[in-house]
């Protein structure tokens, strides 16, 4: 990968308020719950359904893989962590309503 190409990748710089380490055998985001068109909770690969607080804390205990936490207006959620897939970014996964 050229050093132009991981530059565009990353988020901007503070986004991020921690960033999950957890490897391959940490779970995975397959799908998002929503309530009223916004994200509410999370379900993982393990089949089991967490809220979004819960989701949140699983990452910072490094639990979920490929996301990070980030703070939007005192409120944080998970972001993806950018690798170049559009298909694995949270917003193109698969939503159920709460």
């Amino acid at each position: 990968m050229s050093e132009h190409n991981h530059q565009t990748m990353m988020p901007p710089s503070g986004i991020n308020q921690h960033q999950s380490t957890a490897g391959a055998d940490g779970l995975s985001i397959v799908g998002l719950i929503k309530k009223s068109g916004k994200i509410s909770g999370y379900q993982l690969s393990d089949g089991s359904t967490v809220t979004k607080e819960q989701g949140v804390e699983l990452a910072r205990q490094n639990k979920i893989r490929g996301v990070a936490v980030a703070t939007n207006q005192g409120t944080e959620y998970l972001r993806a962590l950018p690798d170049g897939a559009e298909n694995n970014n949270l917003g193109n996964l698969p939503s159920a309503q709460e």
